[in-house]
């Protein structure tokens, strides 16, 4: 087993420059914590020139740990540094009127804003959506919310702060996710930040396509809730066709048998069989053909009714093979695979194939492993160029650019 300090060795390097078709664009990044943050993320690694605005105490993230045991400069956490790459960093006060003029400039160079603040915080300061729709006409302008801005449709909840876990509860994940009804539970990762975010960049990139025929941008609002229920919209079918929403049920499900995880001789796998065809293969692959014509699992709905059978046969041919062993027997035949971690995808050909693991160096401690981006382009690959940036590390280079803008002859002027 790979350690966390040598798995770097076996990630794929950072790519020597910008990469992925959105160069050319330009995105202010005013946010905190995750949602916002993976946001802009997922921008810059598309190729986004991506500027992190923040504030003389940095995004709430940069300083709160964990570090690594060499970190001792401590400029960014493991938490800003896993969502902040690929960006430039300035650090603006926006209430000092300076400060709020240079952020304004930089609204007039950009593209597309992101921000994930509490509603009204920004317009307080004068650079919300109505100041910087004045500035740029053409801005596209993204808020991430709890529970959404007024400008779109006004929720009463609007003032709520919300965090992954409210949106998780209010959206339907809790309530389908979990052993039993009476032990709901939140899903591990923090789902309830990092879709809305995701939300956030796909609304963004619709709105560049009309402003480009326009001229015009717009303002768009993503709530978390909203985000969650989008996601359990099994639940709402179920419902609206059948009078119950999806309950929790661990790791099977009302529709499929087998449909769950199985524990091995030394860990867990998935397997599902979808159809009728997979069902019969895999009854042949387990050395149980017997099973195809029971009539307690001849037919899908009939397993549905008899999973204790289902489960026991499939579940003692699991238990007496390793992990490894049940994935060749079943892969590229029938749906497998194994339960992962971080741990072990150090080592997976797949993980390794697709560069979903990144050497990220850093200029005051080891290097550490991030998460490639997931979408792959055949004419413009998208990845990790640039590590995350000290507070203020480009402060002076951006406004250096601005000052060079000034300078420039007005577009038209003779």
């Amino acid at each position: 087993m790979t350690s966390h300090l040598e798995a770097h060795e076996h990630a794929a390097p950072m790519a020597a420059g910008p990469t992925g078709p959105l160069q050319g664009i330009r995105i202010l990044d005013v946010t905190h914590a995750l949602a916002g943050p993976f946001a802009g993320m997922f921008l810059a690694d598309l190729g986004a020139d991506v500027i992190k605005v923040e504030g003389p105490s940095g995004d709430m993230t940069r300083f709160s740990g964990p570090w690594t045991l060499d970190d001792e400069e401590r400029s960014y956490s493991a938490g800003y540094a896993s969502r902040n790459r690929n960006k430039r960093s300035i650090c603006l006060d926006l209430t000092q009127p300076e400060d709020k003029e240079t952020f304004l400039e930089l609204v007039e160079t950009a593209d597309g804003l992101i921000e994930n603040m509490r509603a009204g915080v920004l317009d307080r300061l004068g650079v919300g959506w109505d100041s910087c729709h004045q500035r740029n006409p053409r801005l596209v302008y993204a808020a991430i919310r709890g529970f959404g801005d007024a400008r779109t449709l006004p929720s009463p909840y609007a003032s709520w702060p919300a965090y992954d876990l409210i949106g998780q509860a209010m959206g339907g994940i809790v309530a389908a996710t979990g052993l039993d009804e009476e032990h709901p539970l939140r899903v591990g990762p923090a789902i309830g930040d990092t879709v809305p975010g995701l939300m956030a960049a796909l609304g963004l990139l619709a709105a560049f396509v009309r402003a480009k025929e326009t001229g015009v941008g717009q303002f768009l609002d993503v709530a978390m809730v909203d985000a969650m229920m989008a996601l359990s919209e099994m639940s709402q079918m179920m419902y609206t066709y059948m009078g119950r929403p999806m309950r929790p049920m661990g790791n099977s499900t009302d529709g499929i048998s087998p449909y769950d995880i199985y524990p091995t001789a030394d860990g867990h796998c998935a397997i599902a069989t979808p159809t009728e065809p997979h069902w019969k293969l895999l009854c042949d692959l387990i050395g149980r053909p017997d099973l195809v014509s029971d009539e307690r699992t001849s037919s899908n709905r009939r397993r549905l009714r008899n999973r204790e059978v289902v489960d026991e046969a499939l579940g003692g041919w699991a238990k007496a093979h390793t992990t490894a062993e049940v994935v060749e027997v079943l892969g590229d035949t029938v749906p497998v695979g194994p339960v992962y971690d971080p741990v072990d995808w150090v080592e997976d050909p797949h993980v390794a194939a697709r560069e979903m693991l990144v050497r990220v160096d850093h200029p005051h401690h080891r290097p550490t492993v991030q998460l490639g981006c997931p979408v792959k382009f055949s004419q413009d690959p998208a990845g990790i160029y640039l590590r995350p940036p000290r507070l203020d590390e480009h402060g002076d280079e951006i406004r250096e650019e601005l000052a060079r803008r000034r300078s420039e002859p007005a577009e038209g002027a003779s």
